[in-house]
């Protein structure tokens, strides 16, 4: 590598340069020569191999608790609607665990780490996306999403989609290791110090003395946000939806009026039924109505959104920027809520962010998973992606193998400084790991 002198000598070179500064800046400048170098690369760095890693162990799980079923599109049939749920008697039992993680490996460079994936995506990933990815470039990053969903008539949603996002995360966190930075930085972050999370609430019991005490909980535990998982829909007739209603008055009376509450039907209801129920709790404020019915139908999407003055939000099964575009252009959103594990990945929510910022709605990644959802929110203004979700009780086993899992502290999340995603193991809990292949 060669820099430009500015000196009268007209010399050039590293030592000439370095000549000239001070000791401590020119030991700052040494430290810095490999990440520029890496910076000056133009050389291909290939990829040698793709492989799936399943791990296995054993954790703590607790029994009779926070087992709340939400609001599903399939309990308008009578045979298939669970009975309402109360909290049983509590219970630890010692249960096996599993994860898949995806590395991507490198001719003579670092190597990149991903996951938990869903087995079905490793299975896509190694039978039809390895043997494409071999020998390309691991930092040609626009060109190989490109590619990839160009190789495959049903790459733009599902399981392909999903694998494709996979892929992305760990080509990304190669990058960074590549670059000793971390993921957030080569986005063009960070912009902020910390990153607020919303407390999501899946699983807790919706009765009302145990949702009473949960959310207060919540609320002392610093998170000004708390969502709600619904439970009732359509088939549950009128009995139903006062439940729905009085658990919305029930929290807001517990929490005051200085938290944010917002709720989630998981697509389980209609047009007609959410606008029912908005029009009886818009007095309460809540800061959003989730997955009110399904992606396909915008128009009903739209037209909710006309119709109450509580936002819409929508996006954990919109996939790709066309999908995104379609609802921002009819009106259909107050908030996105794309899955960087299932919209394509990081490389595609970034544009998804930008598109967003054109009708100035603002993105919230859905949470199911973090490392990319994290990094992803770092690197945007705040006033595009405001928030995280944190999914409390499924994110105290899912990262169950890994050294330093994200947790929040008082409802913020620490930027983390680790090349990448950061994500090591943790070989005390690794019982079992076995390479994995399906062809």
């Amino acid at each position: 590598m060669v820099l430009q002198s500015n000196y009268p000598s007209g010399q050039t070179g590293v030592n000439h340069e370095a000549a000239y500064m001070t000791s401590q800046t020119r030991r700052h400048f040494l430290a810095a020569l490999p990440a520029l170098t890496a910076f000056g690369q133009t050389k291909p760095l290939e990829i040698a191999a793709v492989e799936i890693w399943q791990l296995h162990g054993h954790h703590d799980a607790t029994r009779g608790v926070d087992q709340q079923y939400q609001a599903n599109p399939l309990h308008i049939y009578d045979e298939l609607r669970p009975k309402p749920y109360a909290d049983g008697q509590r219970a630890i039992q010692n249960a096996a665990v599993s994860a898949y993680y995806l590395k991507i490996k490198t001719d003579g460079g670092p190597d990149g780490l991903y996951g938990p994936i869903d087995k079905e995506v490793a299975i896509v990933v190694d039978e039809q996306l390895r043997p494409f990815l071999l020998k390309k470039d691991a930092l040609a990053q626009e060109k190989l999403w490109d590619q990839l969903y160009r190789s495959n008539r049903h790459a733009r949603r599902g399981f392909f989609l999903m694998a494709i996002s996979a892929v992305d995360h760990a080509l990304w966190d190669l990058r960074g290791r590549y670059f000793k930075t971390p993921v957030y930085r080569l986005l063009g972050g960070p912009t902020r110090q910390s990153i607020e999370a919303y407390a999501s609430c899946l699983g807790y019991s919706l009765e009302p003395d145990k949702a009473q005490m949960r959310a207060g909980q919540l609320k002392a535990a610093g998170y000004r946000y708390q969502k709600w998982f619904l439970a009732y829909g359509p088939g549950d007739g009128p009995e139903g939806l006062k439940k729905n209603v009085d658990l919305v008055r029930v929290l807001r009376e517990t929490v005051g009026e200085d938290t944010e509450l917002m709720f989630d039907v998981y697509s389980g209801w209609d047009l007609t039924y959410a606008l029912e129920w908005a029009k009886r709790v818009e007095r309460y404020r809540p800061r959003w109505i989730e997955e009110a019915t399904q992606a396909e139908k915008i128009d009903s999407f739209a037209q909710l959104r006309k119709g109450t003055s509580i936002p819409v939000a929508s996006g954990e099964h919109i996939q790709g920027r066309w999908e995104v575009y379609d609802y921002l252009k009819a009106g259909a959103l107050s908030v996105v809520q794309c899955d960087p594990e299932w919209c394509g990945g990081t490389t595609e929510l970034l544009k998804i962010c930008t598109i967003a910022s054109l009708f100035d709605v603002p993105v919230i990644p859905h949470g199911h998973s973090l490392h990319a959802a994290l990094h992803l929110i770092a690197s945007q203004s705040p006033a595009v992606c405001p928030l995280a979700e944190y999914l409390i009780l499924k994110m105290r086993s899912y990262y169950h193998f890994e050294k330093n899992p994200p947790v929040p502290t008082q409802a913020h999340f620490a930027l983390p400084n680790g090349p990448g995603y950061g994500i090591e193991f943790d070989e005390t809990k690794i019982e079992k790991q076995e390479l994995v292949r399906w062809n």
